[in-house]
């Protein structure tokens, strides 16, 4: 029976299986679909479509770096114990690394990584360890120089937060200051850059609940604009980079320091494990019975 793409997807979609995997548990039982499922499974490569409804809010981040090109790549676990396995690590760094050749996550999950795209070296790595996997997202920062930094390192290049940081000027100068200032950003997570790339809705939503609470102190419009001023300057300086006090020197700004050393720092990234991932609670009982189900 000639194996068709559409019997393949159909395959790929029901059991999360590689694209390779499926054609081949196809052609070894003559296209019999819930023979060919049965296949994957005594092979351990159905797993993974049993396990995608599972919360992957642990793992890594990796950060790779290249002419002037830094990417930090996030890809997430169900368990952190999973974040220390040296076969993840290799596939996470190994994903980064390619990382520095494409545009976006989607471009990722479709490029070549030992012979196979992304996506299926991932699924691949679900049905060996056992637990759900996602790429969740890429981060590019371009520059004349940009450093990394993770904190929480787990592995060279990889641990619970990356950082990327990318500067001007003299490149010896930048190197040293970046890796400074990586930490610094690693430490105070920067809602932006400076107050130009502040979110306006922030803005403005800070600047309401600072209206109101200056209204309440019953003094006259005039003084509450001075006041509203005054703490909306305050605000800008607790969350831009820019803006921050330096935790190395805290005498000075971010971007003090940067000029004192005759540097400019253009842009930056931080990405943290599993943030913004909702997590599912569970008590202990709960989750035993669910995996006695066979949830």
């Amino acid at each position: 029976m000639a194996i068709t793409a559409a019997m393949v997807k159909e395959l790929r979609e029901s059991t999360g299986a590689g694209m390779m995997d499926a054609k081949k548990a196809l052609e070894e039982t003559s296209g019999d679909m819930e023979a060919a499922v049965d296949w994957l499974r005594t092979k351990g490569l159905a797993k993974a479509a049993k396990k995608s409804g599972r919360v992957a809010a642990e793992g890594l981040v990796a950060v790779a770096v290249k002419d002037g090109k830094g990417v930090a790549v996030e890809v997430n676990s169900e368990t952190d114990f999973v974040g220390k396995n040296e076969e993840f690590q290799s596939m996470v760094r190994g994903i980064a690394e390619t990382a520095l050749g494409t545009a976006s996550v989607e471009e990722l999950a479709a490029a070549p990584l030992n012979g196979k795209p992304v996506s299926e070296v991932l699924t691949d790595a679900i049905a060996k360890i056992g637990e759900n996997m996602t790429l969740r997202r890429m981060v590019t920062v371009e520059g004349d120089t940009v450093v990394s930094y993770v904190h929480n390192a787990a592995a060279p290049n990889m641990g619970k937060i990356g950082v990327l940081v990318a500067l001007k000027g003299d490149a010896a100068k930048a190197a040293e200051l970046g890796k400074q200032i990586a930490m610094h950003i690693a430490a105070t997570s920067p809602a932006s850059l400076s107050e130009a790339d502040l979110d306006p809705a922030l803005v403005e939503r800070e600047k309401s609940v600072l209206t109101e609470q200056a209204r309440e102190s019953g003094k006259p419009d005039s003084v509450i604009e001075k006041m509203i001023v005054g703490r909306m300057a305050k605000f800008f300086e607790e969350v831009t980079l820019l803006g921050q006090k330096f935790v190395i020197n805290p005498d000075v700004t971010v971007a003090q320091a940067a000029k004192d050393a005759g540097v400019e720092v253009t842009g930056y990234a931080r990405v943290a494990v599993g943030e913004g991932i909702e997590k599912k609670e569970e008590d202990f009982a709960a989750e035993v019975a669910k995996t006695l189900k066979g949830a």
